[in-house]
C-alpha cells in the first residue's frame, strides 16, 4: 500500500528509538469521518437555486454548507462498513475516496459546523438566509409559473 493513500497510525522513529501513536484517530471514538457523506454542489447563485435547497435541506440528515472550499451538500449517515469500535470492516478493498482521505484537519480538529462559514440544517434556517440574500424572496415563484 502507498503510504500517501493511508492515515499513519502508528509513526516509528528509529533513530531516536521512539514509536508514536497517530493523536487524532487514536483518539476519535466516534469515527467521525465516516458518518457522513459531503458531495461538492454547485454554487447556488439564483432564486431557483436555493429554492431547490430548501427543498434538499426539508430532508432527514440532510444539511448544507458553504466552506472556503465551496457549498456542499451534507448527508449525515453511517457507512456501512463502519464496524463496532470505529473500525472498517473492508479496509483492505475500502473505495479510493476513503485512501485518499488525510486526517491532517478533519472533524476532530473542528466540526465541520463550526468551520462553516454558513450551515444550514432545517428549511426555516436556509430560508432565513435566502430572505436577507434576495430582497424579493416572496417573488420566487413567479419563475414557475
Amino acid at each position: 500500500m502507498n503510504a500517501k493513500n493511508s492515515i499513519k497510525m502508528v509513526d516509528v522513529d528509529k533513530e531516536a528509538g521512539k514509536v508514536e501513536i497517530d493523536k487524532k484517530c487514536s483518539k476519535c471514538k466516534k469515527s467521525i469521518c465516516c458518518n457522513s457523506i459531503n458531495q461538492k454542489i454547485p454554487t447556488p447563485k439564483t432564486k431557483e437555486d436555493f429554492d431547490h435547497l430548501l427543498w434538499q435541506v426539508s430532508h432527514e440528515n440532510i444539511n448544507i454548507f458553504k466552506d472556503a472550499d465551496g457549498w456542499f451538500l451534507h448527508i449525515a449517515t453511517p457507512c456501512t462498513h463502519l464496524l463496532p469500535g470505529g473500525v472498517c470492516g473492508i479496509y483492505d478493498s475500502r473505495p479510493w475516496v476513503c485512501r485518499d482521505y488525510t486526517n491532517d484537519f478533519c472533524e476532530f480538529d473542528e466540526s465541520i459546523e463550526e468551520a462553516s462559514e454558513v450551515f444550514f440544517s432545517s428549511y426555516k434556517q436556509l430560508e432565513k438566509y435566502c430572505r436577507k440574500r434576495f430582497k424579493k424572496w416572496e417573488r420566487r415563484f413567479e419563475l414557475y409559473e
